[in-house]
């Protein structure tokens, strides 16, 4: 029997990586294992291999001009919003996504199953994708490939969803309006919609005015049995696009008062109702992790931790997260919600689920892999951070991305000059760490 605190992790090494800004690339594993990440020249580059092999395939897919911005669709630049995403449809194709921030759509799909070396620079419906940014891929109830992105800009901005219809290989709209609409005054920071225990959709957001995020504002929740006919959470309907004005408000915390689009999680207790995680500040001002649950008809919201620190984010561009806060999960029977700071400090709080109240806070390491994976060996700079992603699509990830860059840095670029970083994807022997 293997030590779970130990687990046994293999390494292969995929090649060079840009390492001079921090953006998340992605890892898909299917019949093969799948990344997208930037080279050492700021290329879209894609890899795969079976995983019996040892060398992997690379490809260097190539898209338009694009006029505005100088480049083409396949080179990126210091952005942190420019993160790749990739998903495989029934047929197994491959469709790509990413390298935007208010830009024209970037989407590339294979010309066969599976073939990373002929994949083709495209439009999806071709209706407002001049300015688009967060792509997301997901699946429905029946497998079929999903797609959301946000048409506009921050403070201005809508959620569009598009759906792959296998049988015509074409995108089509899967809502004919926008699932949430700033009209113009504002724009949501939706997670995706979450599939529950109880068969229906569930999905969190906050808005935001302007593109400062110190203005996300108005925590709010709705469901869904097909993701066309939405509700609140207590089944009253909800018109689309929903608005600020229509949304079924969890915390109604104004702008300024701590919200912040990086850290709010959905999940489920044991008994399938949704429960909801989240940042904001307490009465003295304090960064505090915060839970809340429809209780007698109504959101009921408590805070988890004690702290005395604040996490004062403001302005624009994109910015680490010093506090991060798991969904809700079950574990060792009781209900965990984990939490790592920017001081180190991380662990988890158990808690009752009858109230919502916390039982025991624990100190410990709860990262998914050994602390010595999270600390630098290459030596690139001395501000250079490790840079690890889970797998996507799958929970618990059972293979990670790895590799070394500077923080991020509002998407500008830090003027240092880094040799490439050394991209791997860490697998943890699932057979071995059986009990």
């Amino acid at each position: 029997m293997s030590d779970p605190k130990n687990p046994l992790i293999t390494e292969s090494v995929i090649g060079e990586c840009c390492a001079d800004f921090t953006v998340d690339y992605c890892l898909l594993v299917q019949d093969k294992f799948y990344v997208a990440y930037y080279n050492h020249d700021h290329c879209l580059t894609v890899a795969s291999r079976l995983p019996q092999e040892e060398c992997w395939q690379i490809s260097h897919p190539l898209g338009e001009w694009l006029p505005e911005v100088q480049r083409f669709m396949h080179q990126t630049e210091y952005d942190s919003h420019n993160y790749l995403t990739l998903a495989i449809d029934s047929l197994g194709y491959i469709h790509l996504s990413g390298n935007m921030h208010k830009d024209k759509l970037v989407y590339f799909r294979s010309a066969g199953p599976g073939d990373i070396h002929h994949l083709v620079q495209q439009p999806m419906t071709g209706l407002r994708e001049e300015s688009t940014t967060y792509p997301l891929f997901f699946t429905d109830a029946r497998g079929e490939l999903l797609f959301r992105y946000r048409d506009g800009e921050s403070g201005n901005g809508d959620d569009i969803y598009n759906r792959w219809n296998s049988q015509s290989q074409r995108w089509q709209r899967l809502l004919e309006q926008p699932l949430l609409s700033g009209h113009g005054l504002r724009n949501a920071y939706a997670r995706l919609p979450v599939a529950g225990p109880d068969g229906m959709w569930h999905m969190i957001w906050m808005w935001r005015e302007t593109p400062h995020c110190e203005t996300n504002h108005s925590l709010s929740y709705a469901r869904s049995a097909d993701l066309l006919n939405w509700t609140r959470h207590d089944g009253q309907p909800l018109t689309l696009p929903i608005t600020l004005e229509s949304g079924d408000l969890i915390d109604g915390a104004l702008p300024g008062e701590g919200l912040i689009n990086m850290s709010q999680n959905l999940g489920f207790d044991s008994k399938g109702n949704p429960v909801v995680t989240y940042h904001r500040y307490d009465a003295a001002g304090n960064s505090q992790a915060w839970i809340a649950r429809v209780e007698a008809g109504r959101w009921h919201t408590r805070p988890l931790s004690q702290w005395h620190f604040r996490w004062d984010f403001r302005g624009m561009g994109s910015i680490p997260a010093d506090v991060i806060i798991s969904a809700p999960y079950i574990s060792e029977g009781d209900l965990s919600v984990s939490f790592t700071l920017a001081d180190g400090r991380s662990g988890r709080w158990r808690i009752a689920e009858d109230d919502l109240r916390v039982i025991a806070t624990e100190n410990a390491h709860v990262q998914a892999l050994p602390a010595d994976y999270y600390r630098c060996h290459q030596h690139l700079h001395p501000q250079a951070e490790v840079q690890l992603i889970p797998e996507l699509y799958r929970q618990p990830p059972a293979h990670f991305l790895r590799w070394e860059a500077l923080p991020i840095q509002r998407d500008t670029a830090s003027g240092l000059a880094l040799k490439a970083g050394t991209l791997s994807v860490l697998s943890i022997d699932q057979h071995n760490n059986k009990e």
